[in-house]
């Protein structure tokens, strides 16, 4: 969560790339052209949303959100799948259908193909970097379990996002390049469609992974068993008999631990053993900021 450079240059090529796409579309009349644009709008759109959850995630907790304000992130990352749906994918797919409804051949074909070699170069720039900082995050993790596995959507958003719209250029330059080719106005409409169920398919995997995080996932086993381990290392504790834990936000993570401390304590011992493993634990583990350990029975 300290660096998000990515993502405003993500925002900015964006941006950059929607205007030139539009300004294209506008001279051409290509039907992929103002998918393309919508694309990049989207993305554009995207990027000030994850920006904007960022922000509102970082508010200090208070009487209303005693845990914080961490799933605003995870929320506007739910949003941001959703718009990418509903408003890319839908609008792109209509565009193509009324392509075939009202067929039009694109005369100057010099603009649509300078404006898709630049938009290619300027999306290689942002997914080579919102790849750096995906790579950092997952280490050695293959890289579809880095992304199911991920708690900071921002850096798999964007990934992905970047990796539809080099998807789609590669349609869009196929239909405007074909319907030239073959004097055929329907290839363009075709590839407007093509491009629209790409940021559907793209989209239905974002929510997915959006909805699992605002829902609530647990630390990895392996974190765990290091906690449980540190924690019944302590001299006052017997075992560790049930835990509990949930992000709360990519950096933050809430954890129960229901301990089961020696016969002989008393209650001041109890409490300066909890105090300790506390330590202990966020030591190892800074991103626990909230642990709870209860007393109980065997």
């Amino acid at each position: 969560m300290k660096s998000r450079l990515f993502l405003y240059i993500s925002l900015a090529v964006d941006i950059s790339i929607a205007i030139s796409k539009f300004i294209a579309a506008a001279i051409t009349g290509s039907s992929s052209m103002v998918s393309e644009g919508i694309h990049s709008v989207i993305d554009a759109i995207s990027q000030l949303l994850l920006l904007w959850g960022i922000k509102t995630s970082r508010r200090v907790a208070d009487s209303e959100r005693p845990f914080g304000y961490g799933r605003e992130f995870y929320f506007w990352s739910f949003i941001v799948s959703l718009v990418i749906f509903i408003l890319g994918g839908c609008i792109s797919f209509y565009e193509g259908l009324i392509r075939f409804k009202q067929p039009a051949f694109e005369v100057n074909q010099a603009w649509n193909y300078s404006i898709l070699g630049i938009a290619f170069l300027f999306t290689i720039v942002s997914l080579t970097s919102a790849l750096k900082a995906f790579n950092k995050q997952r280490s050695h993790t293959s890289f579809w379990k880095a992304i199911t596995e991920s708690k900071d959507p921002s850096t798999f958003i964007v990934m992905l996002g970047d990796v539809g719209d080099l998807m789609g250029l590669v349609v869009a330059f196929l239909g405007v390049y074909l319907g030239h080719l073959f004097h055929n106005p329907y290839y363009d409409g075709v590839a407007s469609m093509v491009i629209g169920l790409i940021m559907i398919v793209i989209s239905a995997i974002l929510v997915r992974e959006s909805k699992s995080l605002l829902m609530g996932e647990t630390t990895s086993r392996r974190t765990l068993r290091k906690i449980i381990k540190l924690t019944e290392a302590d001299q006052a504790v017997i075992k560790v008999k049930k835990h509990f834990s949930t992000y709360l936000a990519p950096e933050e993570v809430l954890l129960q631990l229901n301990t089961v401390f020696k016969n002989d304590l008393t209650t001041l011992q109890i409490t300066d053993a909890i105090e300790r493993i506390t330590k202990t634990i966020q030591a190892e583990f800074p991103r626990i900021k909230q642990i709870f350990i209860e007393p109980v029975r065997k």
